[in-house]
């Protein structure tokens, strides 16, 4: 472990010196030794910093002339080479002056008591404690107690003499997140500096190049950042500075100061300023309590600038600490020849320290070491579990099938109305107009929708033409009138018609005894009305007078398949019902968003793929029909079809909610068009390969759902900032509406609104978590 020395200066000044307090201690520790004395009057030191200062500026002035051609004048080289000589010279009068000072008798105590207490060879960080600007300004890194001979592990900072306690907060990541801030570049490369920050290892980083104040705050307000990067021009006004962030807009860090106290707080650990001239930026920095700041003592060349950057980030990712990094490229640069060039320039990097903090390493940056990455990802991997627990739990006691239901029934409505008309149907309807027809043509129709004699009718045109089915969705319990016999014989011995009763209590035709012409027209309702799904067979009761097996649905499409040479009906192994090469998959009491009780899952019933279309058969109504105004189409319309006919009158009341029932379609849609439907289905999936509506086992949809909790779980992991990671969930939200539906278009039911709310929830779970854990850590 290295060791920490602080030379805290009291109330002083150059004529009359400075009091010194040394404290020793290991890193993190109390001090363990603490030892007063002083520094005697130099105000030499001062004088020459200042021309040395000059020399130094009017060198890189006289270079920047030479450098461009327009200012060029003849005698500009003579001239650098004497300014060159004179910053050379000074540079080395006040490294003299310095080490004479420091080494002085009044000041000895202090010197003999660290070179007995510290080691050689360990890493020691030295932090000059001091609000005095010129103190700040001297290159303590020249005193021969950091000589790579006598201490070549240690390193100097400065610090303000007063500080808080930092508020630490720790967050999850795999990344040194660092926000870089490419300003106004006049006269500078600032290519250089982005294209090495580019290159670091295990980075995230966002570039603001020339931006505006609202975008720099932005990026403080809402994101986590380990390092604040700025590169442009700057300078300080006492003891004050001000950055450059484009060509028209200059800022104090008084301007940013909320912005950058949250990002702080955040964890914001390092800022590198570098710029020219910013002591006065790190003097306003350290009042907001940031960690650590690397700035710039004076004007920097370009060149120096870029290099530092380059050789103090490579060694500091490397693993070298913070502090050795910093003197590792001070050496590269001194060896690279810069000091003969540009004597002094390799002062010119500083870090300011703050007392209580102990600077951190570039992996201690990362916040999390491998193991506890793996640990962190088992907290969402644990809250995926339990929140995927919970909603399946909740499925199961149906408490999310009324919003799964409607979920399904909104994906329905938005497919794209591709399906045609089936041209196997004819649907004669009968409509309230027709109702006064037949009063007005004086038939007697007591309270059935269709008269004997419009029936009769109906059934006299339309048979001539050969249909392939005739379906009656009719009730008739009441036998035919004695005056009708055309309609009775009809009803008896045309093996086209089917009629149809209801097992729960409506009798079927009395002229109809054969259990092959009989179909129930029974369909299931869910909890709130609509239906879905169809039934196409349940085993007789004898408390019902309707004796039949089969649905009218069923029995219908079985006999028009009859005539294609499709094979009668059979059951495969797994007692899926089959017809031709395609199998009815029978529906469970958890298929899809269904969470079904036993009762309502009897019979064998499937699930009701509508058409997306804006009617699922051509319709005709019953005065077209027996006025003979549609007579001269009629033979086409009929002719090896199948014929519908029912009531459509509002009045009768056999209008249905379905899935479409909402948006663009008829709120209602009657039970002849129901029929119409769930016929077509069957029809369509048989002779056409339109897929019938399926669903996952239960498994898989846990699955499914346990692996979008997962998503949301990971998304709030990864993303810190509260924004982005709302919209990061609601992308998520948005791929798996969009999943669903792509599934839906190829007859898929999966989880959508579980998956969400466990993504969600997930998220929720994960976010409150790290909060937690985050207020405990500070």
């Amino acid at each position: 472990m290295g060791k920490l020395v602080v030379l805290k200066f009291g109330e002083g000044d150059w004529e009359a010196g400075f009091p010194v307090t040394l404290r020793i201690g290991a890193e993190g520790d109390r001090p363990l030794v603490e030892l007063a004395g002083k520094l005697p009057p130099a105000p030499e030191i001062p004088e020459h910093y200042g021309e040395w200062r000059e020399a130094f500026l009017d060198l890189l002035e006289e270079q920047r002339g030479l450098e461009e051609p327009a200012t060029q004048v003849t005698n500009g080289s003579e001239n650098i080479e004497e300014y060159r000589d004179r910053a050379k010279k000074l540079t080395q009068k006040l490294k003299q002056l310095l080490n004479a000072w420091l080494n002085s008798e009044p000041f000895r105590p202090i010197k003999d008591q660290m070179l007995s207490t510290l080691e050689s060879n360990e890493p020691i960080r030295v932090i000059i404690q001091t609000d005095n600007l010129e103190l700040r300004r001297l290159p303590w890194h020249l005193w021969d107690f950091f000589d790579s001979k006598s201490h070549p592990k240690a390193e100097v900072a400065v610090s303000a003499p007063e500080y808080d306690q930092l508020q630490k907060r720790a967050t999850m990541k795999a990344k040194v997140r660092i926000l870089a801030i490419l300003g106004d570049n006049e006269g500078i490369d600032l290519d250089k500096d982005r294209e090495f920050l580019a290159r670091l290892p295990e980075t995230e980083i966002v570039f603001l190049v020339k931006p505006q104040r609202q975008d720099i705050n932005d990026q403080l307000w809402e994101q986590d950042w380990d390092i604040l990067f700025f590169a442009g021009h700057s300078r300080t006004k006492k003891k004050t500075g001000e950055i450059y962030i484009n060509k028209n807009e200059k800022l104090a860090i008084n301007d940013l100061k909320y912005g950058l106290g949250k990002a702080i707080q955040r964890g914001l650990k390092l800022a590198i300023f570098n710029s020219c001239d910013g002591l006065g930026l790190a003097n306003e920095l350290e009042e907001l309590q940031i960690g650590q700041i690397i700035v710039m003592r004076e004007r920097v060349p370009d060149k120096v600038a870029q290099e530092f950057l380059k050789y103090f980030l490579s060694a500091f990712a490397e693993g070298q600490s913070l502090y050795l990094s910093v003197r590792s490229a001070r050496e590269r640069l001194h060896d690279d020849g810069i000091e003969d060039k540009y004597p002094g320039a390799t002062w010119l990097p500083v870090i300011c320290q703050h007392p209580a903090e102990v600077p951190p390493t570039w992996k201690e940056l990362l916040k999390t070491s491998e193991i506890q990455r793996r640990l962190s990802f088992r907290t969402v991997l644990l809250a995926s579990l339990l929140v995927t627990g919970l909603l399946i739990g909740i499925r199961h006691f149906r408490i999310l099938q009324p919003i799964e239901l409607w979920a399904f029934d909104h994906l329905m409505r938005q497919r794209p109305y591709n399906d045609k008309l089936d041209p196997r149907l004819l649907i004669v309807t009968v409509t309230e107009e027709d109702l006064e027809y037949q009063k007005q043509m004086k038939m007697e129709r007591q309270s059935e929708s269709l008269s004997d004699q419009a029936l009769a009718g109906v059934l006299d045109k339309i048979t001539p033409h050969k249909p392939r089915v005739i379906g009656l969705d009719l009730y008739r319990e009441s036998p035919v009138k004695l005056k009708y016999p055309n309609l009775e014989k009809h009803l008896k011995k045309n093996e086209r018609l089917i009629g149809i009763c209801q097992v729960g209590g409506t009798s079927p035709p009395p002229e109809i005894q054969e259990e092959e012409r009989l179909g129930f027209s029974d369909i299931p309702e869910d909890p709130d009305g609509v239906i879905r799904r169809q039934l196409l067979g349940m085993s007789k009761t004898d408390k019902s007078s309707c004796q039949t097996q089969q649905s009218l649905s069923l029995l219908v499409a079985l006999r028009y398949l009859a005539e294609e040479k499709i094979s009668p009906i059979k059951f495969t192994p797994e007692k899926n019902l089959q017809i031709g090469n395609v199998i009815l998959k029978q529906l469970t009491t958890d298929a899809g968003g269904y969470q079904l009780i036993p009762k309502e899952a009897l019979g064998y019933q499937i699930l009701i793929n509508y058409r997306a279309a804006d009617s699922i058969a051509r319709q005709v109504t019953l005065k077209e029909i027996l006025n003979g105004s549609i007579d001269a189409e009629l033979s086409s319309l009929v002719k090896d079809r199948i014929v519908l006919i029912g009531t459509i009158a509002s009045s009768y009341k056999d209008l249905h909610l379905t899935p479409y029932s909402g948006g663009e379609w008829p709120m209602k849609m009657p039970g002849v068009v129901v029929q119409a439907h769930m016929i077509s289905q069957i029809l369509s999936a048989v002779l056409d390969r339109r897929p019938l509506l399926w669903w996952w086992s239960s498994e898989i949809e846990i699955f499914w759902i346990a692996s979008w909790s997962l998503v949301g779980g990971v998304l709030v992991w990864y993303w810190r900032s509260l924004l982005y990671r709302i919209l990061a969930i609601a992308a998520a939200l948005g791929i798996l509406y969009g999943v669903c539906f792509v599934l839906l278009l190829k007859a898929g039911w999966v989880p959508l609104v579980p998956s969400a709310l466990a993504l969600i929830f997930t998220g929720i779970t994960v976010t409150a978590y790290t909060a937690f854990i985050n207020r405990k850590k500070q």
